[in-house]
């Protein structure tokens, strides 16, 4: 199981929200180093934090952040977007994809070299919208289901290079992502400290707060859990991976 202690961690989206208190966890629990990627220059009081200029949008960005960063043992895609759309407008969802999912495809294509040698973990910060659509925000559940496909399918790819991959399905939280929606919301710092509880426990899917919780168990039981182990095991059995 993957301790965070003496780890070295990489965060996007840092500097606020859920990304802030994965970086203050990170810390919390010996983290050895840890990149915090912002679009905007950041300041951090403690000396293990190393800020990273970094839009996951912008290739030359993520290479400079490569560049940078020596070794790595956890990448968690935190970086995102949500806006308030009716599909009816293209670039919103073009937008979207471009972070949610491309960003995150981005980043971990640019880091695997770095996490397969050091046996690392990928974890991605998704939403329960990535399982069904919240109607309010559809381009953003449409990229957030996507980026789940894609923690999926990287999963049983990369399990055979030693590298695991989290998906973090996330149920309405305390940020400002969700300013204005008068609803139950967890704290950011409790949605943290279950994502890495989950990590460390080796969870590939991780519910970190009361809400998402109320699926997890028909979630892991389900039609569509029973398929994503049964084609991840065929995978393996036909050669494709090993």
């Amino acid at each position: 199981m993957m301790k965070i202690a003496d780890k070295t961690v990489l965060v996007t989206g840092g500097n606020r929200g859920i990304g802030q208190a994965l970086v203050e966890e990170a810390l919390n629990r010996g983290a050895k180093r840890v990149y915090v990627g912002t679009r905007t220059p950041l300041a951090h009081a403690d000396g293990r934090v190393t800020p990273l200029t970094l839009d996951v949008t912008n290739a030359a960005q993520i290479q400079s952040a490569v560049d940078e960063v020596e070794s790595l043992d956890v990448l968690i895609n935190n970086a995102g977007v949500a806006l308030y759309d009716d599909l009816s407008d293209r670039s919103t969802l073009e937008r979207h994809l471009a972070v949610n999912f491309f960003g995150t495809y981005g980043m971990i294509q640019a880091f695997l070299p770095l996490l397969t040698r050091s046996g690392g973990v990928i974890v991605n910060n998704l939403s329960v919208n990535a399982i069904a659509p919240l109607p309010l925000i559809p381009a953003y559940s449409i990229s957030k289901a996507a980026a789940f496909n894609l923690t999926q399918s990287l999963r049983a790819l990369l399990a055979g290079q030693g590298v695991r991959v989290h998906a973090v399905l996330t149920g309405p939280t305390d940020t400002d992502m969700t300013r204005g929606l008068e609803i139950p919301k967890s704290s950011p710092e409790s949605v943290a400290r279950a994502t890495f509880d989950g990590v460390e426990k080796g969870e590939e899917d991780i519910f970190p707060d009361p809400m998402s919780k109320s699926v997890a168990d028909s979630w892991s039981s389900g039609a569509a859990k029973v398929l994503e182990r049964q084609y991840a095991a065929a995978l393996t059995e036909t050669g494709w991976v090993s």
